[in-house]
């Protein structure tokens, strides 16, 4: 019988139990609080926070009030062939999009059991709502997410349902189950957004295989005088992944 020999790092293991932590809240850590949350002294986690915020994985707020991860390792994910090409190919049809509508719009990638905005591109008017590059949410709280995970395979949604619960994620399965039905059958997605009042989330997938690999979302608001509608606003979306998509296959 092989034997199977399982090699230990434990400075590897201590450097990426602070990323993890980092990338699940939103929030400054302390020291202190870094080290409860690893389960480690802050002496042995006294280095390794220096390393990381040398190397630039991690920062200090301002008044050095706690450490936050910085955007490093998000820009190293991009530097993946499958990532890049996405961005380089739906960048130039984004930037026609939101000259045809006057509103911001942005591309989203599925990160686990969370959306991830990896390019963006601001509305050519003097208004319009803009979400950060690395801005990420829970897949069950936005409509790109809700988009993301319509168009997956049986076992992939199944598996990204088991993230939601094992991370505790707070949200309502079965009306979930029921909006993302809705979104695979329509191709769409069109909800309030539920971080900001106002604003209406219309997303639609990049496909390939009749699967999501990203979803382009625009952040729909009512101007006055109108000018735009959001139907028109939608078509104009839908015609924009679709593009995308045969781009990316072609």
């Amino acid at each position: 019988m092989a034997t199977t020999i399982k090699y230990r790092a434990p400075a590897l293991d201590k450097g990426l139990d602070i990323l993890e932590l980092l990338s699940r809240t939103s929030s400054l850590l302390s020291f202190g609080e870094i080290a409860r949350g690893v389960g480690h002294s802050k002496s042995q986690i006294f280095r390794m926070l220096q390393v990381l915020e040398e190397r630039k994985y991690i920062e200090r707020g301002e008044g050095d009030t706690g450490y936050r991860l910085t955007n490093r390792l998000f820009m190293l994910g991009m530097e993946r062939p499958q990532n890049k090409d996405l961005v380089e190919t739906a960048l130039p049809i984004m930037h026609r999009l939101s000259d045809e509508i006057l509103h911001p719009c942005h591309l989203a990638v599925a990160s686990e059991d969370q959306m991830v905005v990896v390019a963006r591109v601001d509305a050519p008017s003097d208004l319009g709502f803009v979400v950060r590059i690395g801005y990420r949410r829970s897949i069950a709280h936005s409509t790109s997410g809700a988009v993301l995970y319509a168009f997956q395979g049986e076992e992939t949604r199944a598996r990204w349902l088991e993230m939601l619960d094992e991370k505790g994620v707070s949200y309502k399965r079965k009306s979930f189950i029921e909006r993302t039905d809705q979104v695979r059958k329509q191709g769409y997605g069109s909800f309030p957004s539920e971080a900001v009042d106002g604003v209406v989330d219309l997303s639609a997938p990049i496909l390939q295989h009749d699967h999501a690999i990203g979803a382009v979302a625009i952040p729909f608001l009512d101007r006055h005088p109108t000018k735009i509608t959001i139907k028109h606003a939608l078509a104009r979306l839908r015609a924009a992944v679709e593009d995308i998509s045969q781009r990316l296959t072609a």
